[in-house]
C-alpha cells in the first residue's frame, strides 16, 4: 500500500512539474511576443513623428517651389498612404501581409522624398532658408532613429522566432497558436535601404 502511494505521489509530483514547466514555457512566449510588440511601438512612434514632419517640409518647399505643385502632391500623397499602412501594423506587428504592404508604402514615400529633395537643390533660396534646414535636421534625425528601433524590432522578432521554434517550446507554440513574426526588412528597392536625403 505503501508503495503505491510513494509511486503515486511521484506520479503526481512529475505532472505538476510539466505542467509548471508548461506554463513557464507558455509565458516566456507570451513575454517575447509582448516584447516585439512594444518593440514595434517604438518604430509607429518616430514614424508619426517622420509622417507630421513631412508636411512641414512640403509647407515650407512650397512657397519656392511653384511650379513644382506635381512632386509636392505626390509626397503627401505617399505620406498618406504610408502612415495608413504603418497604423494596419501597428494593429497586427510581425503580421506578414501588413508587413510587405507596409515596406511597399515606405518605399513609395523614400522615392517621392528622394525626388522632392533632388528638385529642391535646384533651388539656392530654398537650400538656403532656415526653417527648410531646421525641418531637414529634424527629419535626418527622425530617420537615423527608426533605423535603430528597427534594429531593435528585429532582435526582438529574432528572440520571439527562435523560442516558438525549438523544442519543446514549439510544442506549447503549436498548441496556442503562437504564429510567426516578420522581420521589418528593407525591400530589394535601393530607395528601402537608404534613408531618404535631407540634406540642405
Amino acid at each position: 500500500m505503501m508503495a503505491v502511494l510513494v509511486t503515486l505521489g511521484v506520479v503526481i509530483g512529475v505532472v505538476v512539474l510539466l505542467v509548471l514547466w508548461g506554463i513557464g514555457l507558455y509565458n516566456g512566449l507570451v513575454v517575447l511576443r509582448n516584447r516585439y510588440k512594444n518593440a514595434y511601438a517604438q518604430i509607429d512612434v518616430q514614424l508619426k513623428r517622420r509622417y507630421d514632419l513631412i508636411p512641414n517640409l512640403v509647407e515650407t518647399a512650397k512657397g519656392y517651389l511653384k511650379h513644382e505643385r506635381e512632386t509636392l502632391e505626390a509626397v503627401i500623397a505617399a505620406r498618406n498612404q504610408a502612415a495608413g499602412a504603418a497604423e494596419a501594423l501597428a494593429k497586427m506587428p510581425g503580421d506578414a501581409t501588413a508587413m510587405r504592404a507596409f515596406a511597399q508604402a515606405e518605399t513609395g514615400l523614400a522615392g517621392v522624398l528622394s525626388r522632392l529633395m533632388a528638385v529642391a537643390e535646384r533651388y539656392p533660396d530654398l537650400k538656403a532658408d532656415g526653417q527648410m534646414s531646421r525641418v531637414s535636421e529634424e527629419l535626418a534625425s527622425t530617420e537615423n532613429r527608426i533605423a535603430f528601433a528597427r534594429q531593435h524590432y528585429n532582435d526582438e522578432v529574432m528572440a520571439y522566432n527562435v523560442k516558438r521554434e525549438v523544442f519543446p517550446s514549439s510544442l506549447v507554440a503549436g498548441c496556442f497558436n503562437f504564429a510567426p513574426a516578420s522581420l521589418l526588412e528593407a525591400t530589394q528597392s535601393e530607395a528601402e535601404r537608404t534613408a531618404p536625403q535631407v540634406k540642405f
